[in-house]
């Protein structure tokens, strides 16, 4: 009898430690807490709490992601724009930040969601629209920094945020867009207009690297000219000067050959000695 009721205290104590082991996962923290008063900080792995006195309230401690949801925002220029932003925020691993998440602040996602929205309208309020859309990275900086400040005793950490968009109102979009073509056409325009100048340009140096050319061609034939002049004079120094009537007979000679007419000249006279030494034959001479 005494070994039935052993084992069933046996039994009964093997399934009182199970009921009251707990696994916690890499990603959550846990808050045990001893008939509604917190007792201890749970970590990951293994944990045992007391079955039915004790409670466990696992806490995620990785990135999470929020919505700001889609809001109209009037600019300081009196425009509407319609802004959206996200959060990325994750929960401090460390015991009092956990601790804090969840006895300092209620419903800590809702709470930055509506913290994050109020933050873009005080930010957006004191921008243009083009300026709010040309300074989208300053506005991140100012709502996560704000963030940061105002969520210090949450036990939060701010990742960073991001703005998704801010559009303005379809007239204002449409008047933007034509101003943008306006640009996009005026740098279109002016490219030509460059291009066709360098392209002038390119053909006014062709023109006057070819006229070079030209008249480095005609100088070259003007000094061919000049150098054929200077040896036709040497000839006639080397041959001419002082034999007068031998050139008047060549001259004659000239003329009578242009007619296809016949001339005898004596042998053994200097101009058939000239004759010889402007043709390159050199006269034989009779041996005795």
């Amino acid at each position: 009898m005494q070994g039935f009721w052993g084992w069933i205290i046996g039994f009964g104590v093997v399934v009182f430690f199970f009921l009251g082991v707990r696994i916690v996962r890499p990603t959550h923290r846990g808050l045990i807490e001893r008939l509604g008063k917190y007792n201890r900080f749970a970590s990951k792995g293994f944990n045992w709490i007391i079955p039915f006195i004790d409670e466990l309230y696992l806490v995620n401690v990785t990135e999470v992601m929020v919505d700001a949801e889609p809001q109209e925002i009037i600019t300081n220029d009196n425009l509407n724009a319609r802004v959206d932003a996200q959060v990325y925020f994750k929960v401090k691993e460390d015991e009092d930040s956990v601790k804090a998440c969840q006895y300092s602040v209620n419903a800590y996602q809702y709470q930055i969601v509506n913290l994050a929205r109020t933050t873009l309208r005080n930010i957006i309020g004191t921008l243009t629209l083009k300026s709010a859309n040309s300074e989208r990275g300053r506005i991140n900086e100012e709502l996560q920094k704000t963030l940061m400040k105002e969520t210090a005793e949450w036990g939060l950490e701010i990742v960073r945020t991001e703005l998704k968009e801010i559009d303005p109102p379809k007239d204002v979009q449409e008047t933007m867009n034509k101003v943008v073509k306006a640009e996009n056409e005026k740098i279109a325009a002016i490219d030509f207009a460059t291009a066709t100048e360098t392209m002038a340009d390119g053909a006014r140096r062709a023109e006057i690297k070819k006229a070079d050319g030209v008249k480095q061609a005609r100088v070259l034939v003007a000094d061919g000219e000049a150098q054929a002049i200077k040896l036709v004079n040497e000839a006639a120094n080397q041959y001419f000067v002082g034999n007068a009537q031998i050139l008047r007979k060549l001259e004659a000679v000239e003329k009578a050959l242009a007619n296809n007419a016949k001339i005898v000249i004596p042998a053994q006279t200097e101009l058939i000695n000239v004759i010889g030494e402007m043709a390159g034959i050199v006269p034989i001479h009779k041996k005795d």
